[in-house]
């Protein structure tokens, strides 16, 4: 992928995820603050948690697996490309059939199964969720292994923008979490039979193709998408498991403040999950090519650009989460800001791990990754038992920032042998991120202590953004020249 490629594609799906991110937070301040209560949040939280697990039945890690052998066959075998996107679509029709019958035939089981059975009805719809956001994010991924994020972009805006608009329409018109779910449902559900359509007119139509696919292909791709559905079970269990563990020991009001921190979370990783999509076919195109150095040289310039954004980002988090909350949902989610504060170094992890996770699947290392994210995700699980009994919500956070640290430190090793990384130059790099950080630190608390009110937490964001600006450029920790490449 060269630079103009990067940076047209970088710059679409930097684009689609900052209107995804506003879409979802005028989204999540019009529900929490105006149309739905902090009992009917948090139940939205919880099934949309619940939901979350059951899709990983219909996904089973095949569009990711297609990605990466429509990657390796677009330079070596381009006639057998379009046997891998039809058994991929084939596995997915099939999973999303079953998976989604089975769902809503066993919905108020499942309901009492994690406690709350207020889920219910719920749930019953959310089969109709699972089916329609297991095919939009499919599109997706699958463009990304065509290496044509751009389309990848354009989906992921059209399904935002549909979503923002229609859950606040069927809220208003069908009343509650109920209708959040049928407005999410038929929001994506506009994205998806986009995104099918566009597969279809520009990857498969007109393709060429060899009368049937080599032997082998399909059990291929079948294979390579075991490990990679147990990554994505382990993220899951990481993201979802601990809400719906939350309304277990807790109540939906509880559940609420945790939903709410952790879709703060979301909105503050778009760029390193920008560019972790982005840049992902890209390591294994190079690898394909045997240029593992350029590889480590694309990881490393990525991963220093990440952490001098998302060091600072955290500590900022801190200091301003109480009051910025405050301000934007109103008083009565001012008991989110603990639980926000502890996920702060969950957004430097997370962060990392966005860049990292993917490019081990495209370098081949997904088994790896695997054991590791499986390993990860029971302990949390396990550590979530103890820890929300005993700390409640900001418990639950503390546990997943914990298991996160262990799993982000074996992929990294993992990512290490496969690339040799400079470790004493990346170790430099991130000493100096650490004292920017401390001088914008500093700055933040002084105009927070001399500025009362809402303009206060602004100020103070813009003071930070100022002193992390300067020092970062005047150190040569900024290159504006290449940021100003990439963006124009």
């Amino acid at each position: 992928m060269d630079l103009k490629q990067f940076s047209r594609s970088f710059k679409a799906m930097l684009s689609a995820r900052v209107l995804h991110m506003v879409a979802s937070g005028l989204l999540m301040v019009v529900l929490a603050r105006f149309l739905l209560t902090q009992e009917e949040y948090g139940l939205l939280g919880a099934a949309l948690a619940v939901m979350g697990v059951v899709q990983l039945f219909t996904d089973l890690g095949i569009a990711k697996a297609a990605a990466r052998y429509i990657t390796e066959y677009r330079e070596k075998k381009p006639d057998q490309v379009p046997h891998v996107l039809r058994t991929a679509m084939t596995y997915r029709l099939a999973a999303i059939l079953v998976v989604g019958g089975l769902f809503a035939l066993l919905a108020g089981q499942v309901s009492g199964m994690v406690g709350q059975p207020e889920l219910g009805p719920l749930l019953v719809v959310g089969a109709g969720y699972i089916a329609v956001h297991s095919l939009f994010t499919f599109s997706q991924v699958i463009f990304q292994g065509y290496n044509q994020i751009t389309n990848s972009a354009v989906i992921r805006a059209i399904g935002s923008l549909s979503r923002l608009v229609l859950a606040a329409a069927f809220v208003l018109v069908v009343g509650g979490a109920f209708g959040a779910i049928v407005g999410y449902i038929v929001g994506y559900g506009v994205g998806a039979v986009l995104g099918l359509a566009m597969l279809y007119w520009k990857c498969y139509r007109d393709a060429d193709r060899s009368s049937k696919p080599e032997p082998g292909l399909t059990n291929r791709v079948a294979r390579y998408s075991i490990p990679l559905t147990a990554t994505r079970g382990a993220n899951i269990l990481d993201k979802r498991v601990d809400t719906i563990l939350v309304g277990f020991f807790m109540n939906p009001v509880a559940v609420g403040y945790y939903y709410l921190a952790k879709q703060i979370m979301g909105f503050i990783h778009s760029p390193a999950a920008s560019l972790g999509f982005t840049l992902s076919p890209a390591y294994g195109e190079h690898k394909a090519d045997g240029e593992t150095d350029h590889a480590a040289q694309i990881y490393e310039t990525t991963l220093k650009y990440i952490l001098l954004l998302y060091v600072p980002a955290a500590v900022g988090m801190v200091i301003v989460a109480e009051p910025a909350i405050t301000l934007v949902f109103g008083e009565k989610w001012a008991d989110a800001a603990p639980v926000l504060q502890v996920f702060s170094a969950y957004v430097i992890l997370q962060a990392v791990s966005y860049i990292t996770g993917d490019a081990l699947d495209f370098l081949g290392r997904a088994r790896e990754r695997a054991i590791a994210k499986g390993g990860g995700s029971v302990a949390n699980f396990l550590l979530n038992l103890v820890m929300i009994p005993a700390f409640g919500v900001v418990g639950a956070a503390a546990a997943t920032v914990i298991t996160h640290a262990g799993v982000l430190a074996v992929t990294l090793w993992v990512i290490h042998a496969e690339l040799s990384l400079s470790l004493g130059e990346l170790a430099r790099h991130l000493t100096a991120v650490v004292a920017v950080t401390g001088a914008m630190a500093i700055a933040v608390v002084a105009v927070l202590a001399q500025v009362g009110g809402a303009l206060a937490v602004v100020a103070s964001i813009f003071a930070g953004i100022a002193v992390w600006g300067g020092l970062s450029i005047a150190g040569g920790l900024l290159d504006l020249r290449r940021v100003r490449t990439i963006l124009t």
